[in-house]
Formats: structure tokens, C-alpha cells, sequence
């Protein structure tokens, strides 16, 4: 089935909206990739404790983000029901980032943990403000199944640029100056501008169809909390986004502490970190041209195994491997990864629109909400376990001490009963995880003929044409079988 006129984006839209993504897609690797070592590095806080303000963060995001959803779908402006938080989101983004980096000096331990924790409740609920309205907006602009995932490669396209910047430059920035403190504060700054200044293209540029902005409807807890987690599609959807974002983000916590302690190369940490992202960034044409031709689901399910595969094969690379072997590694990750990703991404687009028909109703705001929500919850997860099960085995923070009457983090020596806990978190963790995802991907019904079956129905429904039960009943049966 051809792309409808009325769902062609133009590219000044695709452009804008991709924009967004600098944001969600930059802020998560530097948080995965340099937070928990920020801390306990250089704000000098356990890491057991650092793992549980993550955790606390989540309790808040599991009322936060649902309650977002419904508060974004029921807004009502002449900008829309998602653009106005992208103006907010300017103000909120710089404020908060900056917040959450700020290296705070507090004498007591307890004190700096209750900075973190207010910090990055903060920096969570700017996220949730912005990131909910923008993720729903991606099933509103075009209903189309082949121009979702064009416009998802151009939004990916912005998100991995801005995820290779994120890896490659924080650390650059803080070697500029004479301590880490002082560097990280630059960096905050920088940064901060850096995610915040883009929302204002995303608000002058994309716009939501018409046809769904009717009149909201009171509010029902059951059709906001119970429902989607009776529609198969979506726990699938969910599962496959969980694992593969969590396995991601347990790789990109340990890196530091991986190329720091036993490989002994931490000044190659973002070098690394950015071959794995170039490698993403250059094969998503690729992704989307294997995914047109396959479909999503089988793209998703062979990036799930090959990027198993490649994880076990990590217990390979030892301090001893030649150079040119982590790279590569990185390399051969990148293209899991970067696959895995853009799929998950296409795929939830698709989401709302099985849920209505179950329900009948558009709740874009419902569904981005629970899995803004799952996101940010397997970030916290995959770094609270890597931060006990470092902690567990006996990690070593640095000490502050005063050498030739200058303050200086001194590196304590590691066990190795640690490198051994730090392999395993490494490779067998990410592989698990990822053999879940796959197992959720298999059991994924929605292929392009059914949503082409399903776009169909769902416009004759709309438009207040009658409709066979037969048919809707047809349409179930494949998702659910």
C-alpha cells in the first residue's frame, strides 16, 4: 500500500521533529555513559548509594510519567496538545542538566546524596514533561506505516549525532581544565544549551493531524493504567523497548569503569564509546532498507541475536588485547545496537493504534507516558545493578587527599574478585537481557500487511463509517494468536 498525500511529511517537518531527539537521545548516553562515575568519582558518594537515587527517581517516575500522559493528552491550545511543552521544555532542560552536574562539595556524605537525589528528581520530571509530548507526537504527524519509519531513521539520524557528540566531547571539555570539578561544570553549561536550545525548532515546525484533536474525555484510571497492559501488542512492544534500552544502558554505566580498571585505557573511554556510535550513526540507511524489505520485527529479532552473540564473545578482550581489537568490538556492538534501537523506535509508533481498537480511543499521551516511564526505569535499574554488584565486590572509590597543598582524587587499587564481578556485568548481564527481548520480538504480531489491514479499518471507524464486526474480531485474532 502506497503512502497517502495527506501522510507525506515535508522535510522542514522531519528535520524539526528529528531535532527533539537531541535531547532524549544525547542527555541518556551522558547520564549512562559518565553519571554514576561522576559520582562517585568526583562527588565522592558510594556506589551503592549513588545506585539508590537512581531507584528513588523511579517511585516519583511511576506516578509522574502515566500522569503526564493524561495531562498531555487532554491539553487543549492553539499550538496543540504536545507543542507548548517544548517552550517550557527550553527552561526546564537548562536548569535541571546543569543542576545534576554540578559537582556540590558538601562535607557530609548524607548531604551530598540528598543534593543528587534533588537534583536528578528534578532532571527526571524536565524529561517527563518534554519527552512524553514529544514521543506521542511521533504517532500524530503521519499515520502512514513506511513514513514512521523514515521519519524514526531522520529523528535517529539527530539522536545518534547527538549521542556521538555526548560521548566523545563531555570528557574532552572537562580535560580542558585543571580538575574535574571545574570541568564538569563547563561541560554542564555547554550541554545545557546544548539539549534545551533545539525545542524551539520542534515547536515552530511540526504539527499534529486534526483529526485528533477532539474534545478530552474525563479521565478514567482504567482505561489509562489497566488497559494497555491488557493488549498483547503493547506488553510486547514494552518488554522488547525494556531489555534492549536496559542492556544498553548496563554497557554504557561499566564502560568507564571496564576501560579504567582493567583495561587501564580511560583516556580511550570516549573513543571507544564514539566508534560504537559512529558505526550506529552510518548503518541506519542500512537498518531501514533491511526493515522495509523484512519487516520490523524480523530486523528487531536478528539485531537481538547477533547482538547476543557478540556480547559473550566480549569475554575475548582481555588488558592485554591489542588496540585495534576494542575498537573493533565497539565497532561490531555499534551495529547491534544501532539496529535494535532504530527498530524499537519504529515500532512504538505503531502502538496507539492497536489500542484503539480495543478501546476506540487515541491516547498517544497514555502510551508515551508508560514508556517514558519504562525507559527511564531501565536506566535506573541497569545502573542500581551495577552499581551493588560493583559495590559487592568491593570496589575502591578514590580518596581525597591533599598533595604539595593541592587537593587530589587518588586512585585506590582494585580487587579481583572486582574485575571478575566487572566482566560478568559486562558481557553475561547484556547477553541475558537481550535473549528476553528476543523472546518478546518472536511472540510481536503486528507485520506490515496486518497494519496496513488495521490503518484501513481504523480510518473507516473514524470517519463514522459502518464496519464488521467480523472484521475487527479478524484484526484481534492476528494480534493476539
Amino acid at each position: 500500500m502506497g503512502t497517502k498525500q495527506s501522510d507525506r511529511l515535508t522535510l522542514s517537518t522531519k528535520l524539526a521533529f528529528g531535532a527533539g531527539d537531541v535531547f532524549g537521545g544525547g542527555s541518556m548516553i551522558i547520564v549512562g555513559f559518565f553519571y554514576l562515575y561522576f559520582l562517585t568519582d568526583v562527588v565522592l558518594i558510594s556506589p551503592a548509594l549513588a545506585g539508590f537515587a537512581f531507584l528513588i527517581s523511579k517511585a516519583w517516575d511511576a506516578i509522574s510519567d502515566p500522569i503526564m500522559g493524561v495531562i498531555t493528552d487532554k491539553t487543549r491550545t492553539r499550538f496543540g496538545r504536545r507543542r507548548p511543552y517544548f517552550l517550557l521544555g527550553v527552561v526546564l532542560i537548562f536548569c535541571s542538566f546543569f543542576m545534576m552536574w554540578y559537582p556540590v562539595n558538601f562535607a557530609e556524605e548524607f548531604h551530598r546524596f540528598l543534593y543528587v537525589i534533588a537534583a536528578y528528581l528534578f532532571f527526571s520530571t524536565s524529561y517527563t514533561i518534554v519527552m512524553i509530548p514529544y514521543f506521542a507526537l511521533a504517532s500524530e504527524i503521519t499515520t502512514d506505516y513506511n513514513e514512521r519509519t523514515n521519519l524514526t531513521s531522520i529523528r535517529m539520524v539527530f539522536s545518534m549525532l547527538s549521542s556521538l557528540i555526548c560521548a566523545v566531547m563531555p570528557l574532552e571539555v572537562v580535560k580542558l581544565f585543571p580538575t574535574e570539578r571545574e570541568g564538569y561544570v563547563a561541560m554542564a553549561l555547554i550541554f545545557a544549551c546544548f539539549f534545551s536550545l533545539p525545542y524551539i525548532a520542534t515547536f515552530l515546525f511540526t504539527r499534529e493531524r486534526k483529526e485528533f484533536q477532539r474534545e478530552p474525555e474525563p479521565f478514567s484510571f482504567k482505561r489509562t493504567f489497566i488497559i494497555p497492559f491488557k493488549t498483547p501488542t503493547f506488553i510486547n512492544v514494552l518488554l522488547m523497548y525494556l531489555f534492549a534500552m536496559t542492556t544498553m544502558d548496563i554497557i554504557s554505566s561499566v564502560m568507564m569503569y571496564f576501560m579504567k580498571y582493567y583495561i587501564g585505557r580511560p583516556g580511550e573511554t570516549n573513543y571507544i564509546l564514539g566508534t560504537l556510535l559512529i558505526i550506529q550513526l552510518l548503518f541506519i540507511p542500512v537498518a531501514v532498507k533491511i526493515a522495509k524489505r523484512f519487516g520490523k520485527k524480523r530486523t528487531y529479532t536478528y539485531a537481538a541475536l547477533y547482538w547476543m552473540v557478540i556480547m559473550v564473545g566480549s569475554f575475548l578482550i582481555t588488558d592485554q588485547s591489542p588496540d585495534p581489537a576494542i575498537y573493533i568490538f565497539a565497532g561490531l556492538v555499534g551495529l547491534g545496537s544501532g539496529t535494535l534501537v532504530i527498530m524499537v523506535y519504529s515500532i512504538m509508533p505503531d502502538v496507539p493504534d492497536v489500542d484503539e481498537l480495543y478501546s476506540g480511543k487515541r491516547q498517544e499521551g497514555v502510551y508515551s507516558g508508560l514508556m517514558t516511564f519504562v525507559r527511564k526505569l531501565g536506566s535506573a535499574l541497569g545502573i542500581f545493578l551495577v552499581s551493588n554488584l560493583i559495590q559487592l565486590a568491593g570496589f575502591k572509590k578514590p580518596v581525597l587527599q591533599t598533595v604539595d597543598g593541592v587537593e587530589t582524587l587518588v586512585q585506590q587499587p582494585q580487587t579481583p574478585e572486582f574485575f571478575m564481578i566487572l566482566r560478568l556485568v559486562f558481557a553475561a548481564v547484556p547477553a541475558l537481557f537481550l535473549l528476553i527481548a528476543l523472546y518478546n520480538a518472536i511472540r510481536y504480531r503486528l507485520t506490515p500487511d496486518t497494519h496496513n489491514r488495521l490503518k484501513a479499518f481504523l480510518e473507516k471507524r473514524r470517519a463514522g463509517e459502518s464496519v464488521a464486526i467480523e472484521e475487527e474480531n479478524a484484526l484481534k485474532a492476528l494480534l493476539e494468536k
